[in-house]
C-alpha cells in the first residue's frame, strides 16, 4: 500500500507546526523521517494515525483520497503506530498483549484462550520468531517487547507500519534482531516508517529519507546517495561536527576509587579511579552491570556489599541519595521518561527538584526568588529553548527534557557528576550541545562519569573508559586503544 501526504499545514493557535509539507511512502520500502525535536516529525505521524486533523492538506493510500477523524479510523485502514514508549502490560502474556482490545471469545463469552495461543503461534512461524506466546512479556528483554509490539501490528494485517524511535533502549545485538524483522517485513510488502536520531541506524536500514526543520520538508532522497553528516546539517541548518574528538581537560586530583566494589547479584570486583577535570566512560552490552555499580554507588539501588568506596581520599558506605548529593555527587539517570522527569509538575519545579530544600527562608519557606534566580542561569548557560517556566514539562522537545533534568543537578554544583545514556533519544543538535556541556563541565573542574552502551558516543567526549562484561570491568581503554573496534571486542567478551 503507497502512502502519500500532500501539502500539509497544521498550527497550534498562531504556531505554524507543519508548512506546506509533503511525505510519501512507497509499498515495501523502509522510510525515514527525520529532524531535530521539535521539527513537525510527531505531529505528522499524529495526523496519520488519526490523533489530530491538518487543518489543510490531503492524504491518499493506493491513490485514493481519505481522511481520519480518530485513531481507529487509521487502524482500520491498516496503519498501526508503534510508539517510542511500548503500550504493553507486563504481567500479562504476549498473546493477551496481541490481543487487548480484540479478543477471540468462545460461544458462551468466555476468552477463547486455546485460540489466541494458536493465532499467535501462526503469526511466529509467519514471521520466523522463535517465541512462546505464553511468555510473560516482563520476562522479555527490550528487543523481544519491541517485537512484541510489531507482530501486534502484523496481527491486526498492517500494511504500514510508523516506528518512533524503535531502538532507543536497545543494545546494538538486540538493534540487530529488530532490524532482521523490520527486513522481513519490507520484503512482505509491508511499508515502515521510521523516526531515529541515530543516523547510523537510518544509513542501514533505511530505503529513503525525508527531513523536516521548523515545519518545512527540507528534502528527499535515496540514503545511498547521501551520508550521515550531510543529512545531520540538513536537520539542523548549518553543519554539525559530527565524531569530532572533544578537547580533553587536564586531570586532577582522584575524587572516587573503587577497590573490589560487588553486590552480589549484578557486579563484582570492580576497580577503578576517577579524577576531577576528565570525562570517564563506562560501556559494556546489556547485562553488563554498568547502570546497577553507579545507582549502589548513588545509594538508588543495591546495596553494596563487598570492597570499598573512597570519596576525595577517604572511605565511604553510600546509604541514600541524599547522603551521595551531601558529598557532592549528582546523578542523571537513563530513561529520562520515566526516572527522571516528573510529568505533572512544570519546567521550574523540574529543574529545582535537588536545591529545594536549600532554599529555604528562616528555615520553612521557600526562597522562590532565589529558585527562579538559580533556575535562569542554568537556562542561559544550557540554551534550554522554553516558553514560561510555568509550563509543563511535557511541553519541551526531549532534549530540553534532558537539559532541564541537566539544570537540575548542575545547581547542585556537584564535584562528581555521573550521566546515564545522557543523549538517548535526543536529536543530532541537541546531542552535540550535550557534548558541549559535558567537555564545559570536566574543564571546570568535575569528574564526569558517562555510562553509554553507544561505542561512538564514548571515543567522542571521553579520555578514557571502562568496559564491562558480565558485571565486571575486563579493561581500561585510552589514547590509541580507545576506539570502537576494540571496545566492541571486550564488550562481547571476544578478548575476556
Amino acid at each position: 500500500m503507497q502512502l502519500e501526504m500532500k501539502n500539509i499545514f497544521k498550527s497550534f493557535g498562531a504556531n505554524l507546526v507543519l508548512d506546506d509539507v509533503s511525505f510519501t511512502l512507497p509499498e515495501g520500502h523502509i522510510v525515514a523521517l527525520l529532524g531535530e525535536n521539535g521539527a513537525g516529525k510527531s505531529t505528522l505521524m499524529n495526523i496519520l494515525g488519526g490523533v489530530l486533523q491538518a487543518d489543510s492538506g490531503k492524504i491518499f493510500l493506493d491513490g485514493e483520497e481519505i481522511t481520519f477523524s480518530n485513531p481507529k479510523e487509521s487502524l482500520d485502514r491498516k496503519i498501526a503506530f508503534i510508539h517510542q514508549e511500548l503500550n504493553l502490560i507486563n504481567d500479562l502474556p504476549i498473546y493477551e498483549n496481541l490481543f487487548i482490545g480484540r479478543e477471540l471469545r468462545k460461544p458462551n463469552h468466555f476468552l477463547d484462550h486455546e485460540a489466541m495461543i494458536a493465532e499467535t503461534k501462526k503469526l511466529f512461524e509467519e514471521m520466523d520468531l522463535d517465541l512462546d506466546p505464553q511468555t510473560m512479556v516482563r520476562d522479555l528483554d527490550a528487543s523481544y517487547k519491541q517485537i512484541t509490539e510489531i507482530s501486534r501490528a502484523m496481527l491486526m494485517d498492517a500494511r504500514i507500519v510508523i516506528m518512533d524511535e524503535p531502538t532507543t533502549s536497545l543494545t546494538g545485538s538486540e538493534i540487530s534482531r529488530v532490524f532482521t524483522l523490520m527486513r522481513k517485513l519490507r520484503d512482505m510488502g509491508v511499508g515502515i516508517i521510521f523516526i531515529s536520531h541515530k543516523l547510523n541506524e537510518v544509513m542501514e536500514i533505511c530505503d529513503s529519507y525525508t527531513i523536516l526543520r521548523d515545519g518545512h520538508m527540507i528534502r528527499s532522497g535515496l540514503v545511498s546517495e547521501t551520508s550521515t553528516k550531510q543529512i545531520a546539517s540538513l536537520m539542523v541548518g548549518h553543519e554539525v561536527n559530527e565524531g569530532e574528538k572533544a578537547a580533553s581537560s587536564q586531570a586532577g586530583q582522584v575524587v572516587m576509587k573503587a577497590e573490589g566494589l560487588g553486590d552480589g547479584r549484578s557486579f563484582a570486583d570492580i576497580d577503578f579511579e576517577i579524577r576531577s577535570g576528565e570525562v570517564v566512560g563506562f560501556t559494556g552490552l546489556l547485562g553488563d552491570g554498568r547502570s546497577e555499580l553507579f545507582q549502589a554507588i548513588f545509594g538508588s539501588g543495591s546495596q553494596i556489599r563487598t570492597g570499598q568506596l573512597y570519596l576525595y581520599g577517604n572511605a565511604v558506605k553510600i546509604r541514600s541519595t541524599q547522603q551521595a548529593v551531601r558529598l557532592g555527587i549528582g546523578y542523571v539517570p537513563r530513561n529520562r521518561k520515566e526516572n527522571g522527569i516528573v510529568k505533572d509538575l512544570d519546567i521550574l519545579t523540574n529543574g529545582s527538584l535537588v536545591t529545594l530544600t536549600r532554599r529555604r527562608k528562616n528555615g520553612f519557606f521557600l526562597d522562590e526568588e532565589q529558585i527562579l534566580k538559580d533556575f535562569e542561569a542554568q537556562k542561559k548557560d544550557l540554551h534550554i529553548k522554553m516558553e514560561a517556566d510555568t509550563d509543563s514539562i511535557l511541553s519541551l522537545s526531549g532534549g530540553n527534557q534532558q537539559k532541564v533534568i541537566l539544570a537540575r543537578w548542575l545547581s547542585s554544583q556537584p564535584r562528581i557528576l555521573i550521566l546515564d545514556n545522557p543523549t538517548q533519544g535526543v536529536d543530532v543538535g541537541a546531542k552535540e550541545e550535550i557534548y558541549q556541556i559535558i567537555t564545559a563541565l570536566a574543564q571546570k573542574g568535575v569528574a564526569v562519569v558517562v555510562l553509554s552502551s553507544e561505542s561512538k558516543e564514548i571515543t567522542r567526549i571521553a579520555s578514557r573508559c571502562y568496559v564491562m562484561y558480565h558485571g565486571r570491568i575486563l579493561r581500561e581503554l585510552k589514547d590509541q586503544s580507545l576506539n570502537e573496534k576494540t571496545i566492541m571486542q571486550y564488550a562481547t567478551g571476544v578478548e575476556e
